[in-house]
């Protein structure tokens, strides 16, 4: 296999699913069951995986991959990323559409349209979209990414716009669980 010049991770080999080499995996398509539709898959050590089936299961689906056909050589498996190249996707979406993995290394730009950070990563812990980016220069700093915290993708400009109160960066001042009157501590008994 050649190597790929821009991976893209699309799913994660979970357990194993039987006893005839069939696996659970973990997808990051909007359809899972069309993670087939893209030829075939490849280890970050340069493993071709062909999909021979595919069936939902739950939060997951069940892959039975050609040329696997046990549950130790699945077993053996789980933990592995699947990617394929960039190229493989179709560009055809819609404007304002992109994939995660455009995301990764644009500029990070606030509200006044200084550039205070990149983005380094898109998690998802499984409470939504998070950015994983660097601002200020501090490292591994996480965002929401929701429309109130990064209120402007522009991937062709190569930046997103955060708010940094919404994004949970900069205190807004307000503490709206603050008492109107002062605590017990500063009055005088």
């Amino acid at each position: 296999m050649p190597k790929l010049q821009n991976p893209i991770q699309m799913a994660v080999i979970g357990a194993a699913h039987g006893i005839k080499g069939e696996v659970r995996v973990k997808t990051f398509t909007g359809d899972p069951l069309s993670l087939g539709d893209y030829g075939p898959l490849y280890s970050r050590d340069g493993r071709a995986f062909e999909i021979a089936a595919i069936r939902p299961a739950k939060e997951v689906v069940v892959v039975r991959f050609k040329g696997l056909s046990d549950r130790n050589a699945a077993e053996a498996l789980a933990g592995t990323d699947l990617f394929i190249d960039r190229s493989a996707l179709p560009d055809d979406g819609e404007e304002g559409e992109f994939y995660h993995a455009d995301l990764i290394g644009l500029a990070v730009r606030d509200e006044m349209d200084a550039v205070v950070g990149k983005v380094t990563a898109v998690q998802n812990f499984g409470g939504g979209d998070i950015l994983e980016i660097v601002f200020q220069g501090r490292k591994g700093v996480l965002i929401p990414f929701t429309e109130a915290a990064v209120p402007m993708v522009e991937v062709a400009g190569g930046f997103i716009r955060i708010d940094p109160v919404a994004a949970g960066l900069i205190d807004d001042g307000e503490d709206e669980d603050a008492p109107d009157r002062p605590s017990p501590r500063g009055e005088q008994g």
